[in-house]
Formats: C-alpha cells, structure tokens, sequence
C-alpha cells in the first residue's frame, strides 16, 4: 500500500502521539508493516476503521500509551504571561502561533491542530489547551498538510543558511589562525 494512501487519511495534526515525527513517518511504518494502525488519537476509532479497511487488518482500540480520543484542543496564550521568547514558534508543525522575538505571540485558532507541542517548548507556562468552540471547525487535514510541508522547507531553508554561515566563519577564522596565509 502506497503512503499517501495512508497519510490522506491521517488528521495531520503531526502530533506525534504515534511515536513517529509526524503523519507522513507514520503512514511510512504503516505501509512497510512496522506499525500499528492504532497509534493515532486524534484520528480515534474513525481514523482506525478506516486505516483498517484500507490495509486489510483487523480493526484494533486506541492504544493507550499514545493517549485518549478527544475533541482536538485550541491553544491559547496567555497575554499577560508571554514574554515573547519565540521558542513556542518551532515546535508548531503548522504555524498556528505567530509573533516575534520580545513580542506578544498569538494563536490563529482556525489552523491550530491541538497538537501540544508548543506547550513543553514555553518556559513560563503561559499556553494552554482550551475547549474548541463548537463554531470553530477542526482544521481541514489537506490544509494542515500543506501548512506542515511549508513549516518543514522553511525550517530546513533556515537550517542550511546557518550551517552554511557558521562553516564560512570557520573558514575565516582557520584562515586568519594559519600563519602561512598573508
């Protein structure tokens, strides 16, 4: 079975509850066998069933060592506790929270997939999960897709240019160090 099989019907909230980074990792193991099709909470028993169908394997319950079906959560920031320090902005795998070093950071409630993982990443505790109002929809998972596939190439881009900068200053420094260059 093909992986995008599998990934388009994952919730692509990139949570990984599942114990694989991301949706697309674990439609991977899915497809090769490695896993099992009962790791992903936000998905529940729906996303189970299905996979199930898909794969011809025996539908399973939840398992517990990834966590409990739910409604997805909404994160929110506490104003008056955010010190800007920008460290909750990584984390997001959809770009839900926006704001700037030594700013004010925010939610955008319609692409926040509930996935928790900018909660360990905050230093003063100032996020946390709410109830998603009944009005706010769930995020459409093909938009988280390409939310996380632009967060991805982002941080990757960013990445590189560091790495590149940092061996170029290395180069500098060896080249200054080296007596025989004038």
């Amino acid at each position: 079975m093909p992986p995008n099989a599998i990934d388009a019907l994952l919730p692509q909230t990139q949570c990984t509850r599942c114990g694989y980074n991301g949706c697309r990792p674990y439609a991977e193991a899915l497809a090769s066998g490695e896993a099992a099709l009962n790791r992903c909470p936000p998905g529940g028993a729906a996303v189970i069933e299905q996979l199930a169908a898909l794969l011809g394997r025996p539908v399973l319950p939840l398992d517990p060592a990834c966590g409990v079906e739910q409604p997805w959560p909404l994160a929110w920031i506490d104003p008056e506790q955010c010190i800007g320090c920008a460290r909750c902005l990584p984390p997001c795998p959809v770009d839900a929270i926006v704001g700037a070093q030594r700013q004010l950071h925010t939610v955008i409630d319609d692409w926040c997939t509930g996935c928790e993982l900018c909660i360990a990443a905050c230093p003063v505790d100032c996020i946390h999960l709410l109830a998603r109002p009944a009005a706010l929809p769930t995020p459409a998972p093909e938009d988280s897709r390409l939310r996380y596939d632009q967060h991805q190439r982002r941080w990757q881009h960013q990445h590189a240019q560091r790495a590149a900068l940092l061996a170029e200053r290395k180069r500098a420094a060896s080249a200054t160090d080296d007596p025989g260059v004038s």
